[in-house]
């Protein structure tokens, strides 16, 4: 089946003749919204790792050098490095400046990547990634989430919506490409949770910016959370696989046509799963997405 949106492969192909291979990197960063700068405890869907539950820690460049060695890196020409959990702008430029470096220990490194949140991004951080874009791809991920600030404030997210734009405006002026992270079944207060409404508007805000890439996430309960103890007092219930399907399709088709789709749902890793158990097969999530776009005629860009 023809795929009916933009995927991160697919661009792969265009600009790199191929897939790249991502080393998901743990850069020893914390988080504004745990030390009590803007916050603590982080968002409530947030493990103790910051979504890095599968990485093991160890230093930077042991890290790449582990991947590169493995049978998983085997098969690709060239790599992505992703400095993934917690907030990877979030320390003085001089810091951020030499991790980076440490992960950019091969040349066939072609992508770096870093993970962030639009309130840790200012000038003099943006200039330290666009030091490294001279011979490769910088990408810089910002965790929004949604566009409510009402559902912001719920999931302890730490920051007004507005910021977003700012970061935005400030990297893309400097040739740094942005991929948004937004997730669909978000609890808006106990016992409600966003639809289609809430993402529509959450889309709406991602199309006036210029963004060059989203991830779409699958809300999952993971143990340990503050997201688990509303699950467990029947405060919060994930979406079944069918209405989210229909919604991350109604997402793409709401999509601006040039973004990158670069992910359609999220995964928990499975011992730290608690909800929803349909979380787990990835593949069927992503199959079912592509038949209903194809069963309702839509694509990328088809309902703006």
């Amino acid at each position: 089946m023809t795929k009916r949106y933009n995927t991160l492969s697919a661009y792969l192909r265009e600009n790199y003749g191929g897939r790249l291979g991502k080393i998901c990197i743990d850069g020893g960063f914390s988080c504004p919204n745990r030390d009590g700068t803007c916050g603590v405890g982080g968002c409530i869907f947030c493990g103790e790792r910051g979504a890095g539950e599968h990485i093991k820690p160890a230093p930077i460049g042991e890290q790449v050098r582990a991947y590169l060695a493995s049978p998983a890196a085997a098969k690709y020409g060239g790599y992505i490095a992703y400095f993934q959990n917690f907030t990877n702008t979030y320390a003085p430029p001089g810091v951020l400046r030499e991790r980076y470096a440490e992960a950019l220990c091969d040349h066939r490194i072609r992508v770096l990547a870093v993970g962030t949140r639009p309130d840790c991004v200012d000038a003099e951080r943006a200039d330290v990634l666009t030091g490294f874009s001279a011979d490769r791809d910088v990408w810089c991920e910002l965790g929004l989430q949604t566009a409510s600030d009402e559902t912001a404030r719920f999931i302890n997210r730490g920051y007004e919506t507005a910021r977003l734009a700012d970061a935005i405006d400030i990297l893309s002026k400097r040739g740094i490409k942005t991929v948004i992270h937004i997730i669909i079944g978000l609890p808006r207060a106990r016992s409600l949770r966003e639809g289609e409404r809430e993402l529509c508007e959450t889309i709406r805000l991602i199309n006036s910016l210029p963004v060059f890439g989203v991830k779409i996430h699958s809300l999952y309960v993971m143990r340990g959370t503050r997201l688990c103890e509303l699950w467990e007092r029947g405060e919060y219930q994930p979406f079944e696989m069918d209405e989210y399907v229909r919604l991350a399709a109604e997402a793409i088709s709401r999509l601006r046509p040039d973004i990158i789709l670069h992910r359609v749902t999220g995964d928990c890793p499975r011992p730290l799963l608690a909800a929803p158990d349909w979380n787990t097969r990835k593949s069927e999530v992503i199959s079912r997405i592509d038949a209903y776009l194809e069963s309702h005629d839509l694509r990328q860009g088809s309902k703006i």
